[in-house]
């Protein structure tokens, strides 16, 4: 932390289901009469709404005296500049954290979770009743702080693209996925539903959802661990492709090599974030691998 400035505490969060249903809408009233007019209530969205600003309001009265904070939606953190002496507060569902995280450089991040009804509370285990003694550890170096790994995807230009769940390659579209893969110095053609690499934390989420559907038995590494597993959604078997690597672990040594054979419509993007991607036409070639920087999020 900068010994010149006091810690600003960044309060991150983004639009809850009610607030982008009446912004789509224009009034309460118009949301609530399309959703009756199909069956459907708006009350429960308006409960967790108001459990969601409940929360926020608590976190902003619980702000330690003198530290300087500000308020960033989702939407807003590619154009926002954290500081070195940032503590980053998000209050929301656990793909908030995923979705800050690759535009930190080492800022620690709490995690609080507003609903635990609702979010499980993987990566926003702490309520928001504790967020100024939260704060407070953190900056002072009692809190448990995990260093989580991240993935990187880098073009051949040096593009890259960070991640703390997983990256996808693949087509933008419902079209196979055409490529050539190297991992561990096997080679093989595919045309498939396109690939995932996951670090460990994805591994509670989609990569799981394969990993169940396939029965694979790769172990899913930790959190913390240095190393990758990677899937291959689909391939399909024909004279010019394989389905032999179509799993298998990642380590930090040894990145994913992909030379894409697709003449549109290829793209890498990162944790779900579909309109935030590298495209990944005929020729180019990218690279999936452990990223050095990790996400540090204050743990139970």
């Amino acid at each position: 932390m900068s010994a010149r400035l006091p810690p600003r505490a960044v309060v991150v969060t983004r639009a809850t289901e009610y607030r982008a249903l009446v912004a789509e809408h224009g009034t309460h009233q118009q949301a609530e009469f399309f959703l009756r007019a199909r069956g459907q209530e708006l009350e429960p969205l308006v409960e967790r709404h108001r459990r969601q600003e409940t929360a926020l309001a608590e976190v902003l009265a619980a702000m330690p005296p003198k530290w300087r904070q500000v308020q960033v939606h989702r939407e807003e953190l590619d154009r926002f500049l954290f500081g070195p002496e940032d503590v980053v507060v998000a209050v929301g569902q656990d793909g908030l954290v995923a979705n800050v995280a690759k535009y930190l450089s080492g800022q620690p991040v709490i995690g609080l979770n507003p609903d635990p009804e609702q979010y499980d509370g993987v990566l926003v285990p702490h309520a928001p009743s504790g967020a100024r003694e939260l704060m407070l550890d953190t900056v002072e170096g009692r809190a448990r702080v995990e260093e989580r790994t991240m993935v990187e995807a880098r073009l051949d230009d040096g593009q890259r693209l960070l991640a703390l769940n997983e990256v996808f390659v693949g087509q933008t579209t419902h079209q196979s996925a055409r490529y050539r893969l190297r991992s561990a110095g096997s080679v093989e053609r595919h045309s498939s539903s396109g690939l995932i690499v996951s670090t460990g934390t994805g591994a509670t989420g989609w990569a799981r959802s394969i990993h169940l559907e396939r029965h694979s038995t790769l172990e899913p590494p930790a959190p913390t661990q240095a190393v990758l597993i990677f899937f291959v959604r689909e391939a399909f078997p024909s004279v010019a492709t394989g389905t032999d690597v179509t799993e298998g672990m990642v380590k930090a040594d040894h990145p994913l090599s992909i030379v894409s054979e697709m003449n549109r419509g290829g793209v890498v993007f990162g944790d779900g974030i579909e309109d935030d991607y590298l495209k990944f036409d005929w020729g180019r070639t990218v690279e999936v691998g452990v990223a050095e920087t990790r996400l540090r999020l204050v743990s139970t």
